[in-house]
């Protein structure tokens, strides 16, 4: 089976929240796509309920793509600590950072209800599992630690 970086990474050394680029792929006609490891939470310690993570990611799909050029995806972790954003290119973990921090400052203070896309049966496979309430509080979790520039360390932007 092949290795994978994520499994790998020792997950009790990490102080979340940090974003961490995970690694650079070419590919065969030039592209390169950057794959970043965007921890909200530390792991083993908590996760973001199932409803506020749904919610976060729906909203940050457009949010980041209004902040930095280059988004490919954002998708959360299965263990629902934070996401895998894949990128165009090789941008600045700052730029990341800040484009984060800037996107959910947007979900913690001003998003309503309106604000979520595709929370329809036709656009969303699980509709009925949004929570801004909990989106809003998470991201102000996050807000108030601040997101690091390194895994290891808290390093600000």
């Amino acid at each position: 089976m092949a290795e994978i970086e994520s499994f790998t990474l020792d997950h009790t050394a990490v102080i979340a929240p940090y974003v961490r680029r995970i690694g650079v792929e070419h590919g065969p006609g030039g592209g390169t796509i950057t794959n970043f490891d965007v921890r909200l939470v530390q792991p083993n310690a908590g996760e973001i309920p199932t409803a506020g993570i749904h919610t976060i990611e729906h909203m940050l799909a457009g949010l980041l793509r209004d902040r930095i050029d280059g988004v490919i995806d954002i998708s959360p972790f299965g263990c629902r600590t934070g996401f895998h954003l894949l990128m165009w290119g090789e941008p600045e973990i700052a730029d990341v950072v800040a484009a984060m921090t800037g996107s959910l400052r947007f979900i913690a203070e001003e998003a309503v209800e309106a604000d979520i896309p595709g929370v329809s049966a036709l656009e969303c496979g699980n509709y009925r599992d949004h929570s801004l309430h909990s989106a809003r509080e998470w991201s102000r979790t996050v807000l108030d630690q601040g997101i690091s520039l390194d895994a290891f360390a808290r390093v600000g932007v």
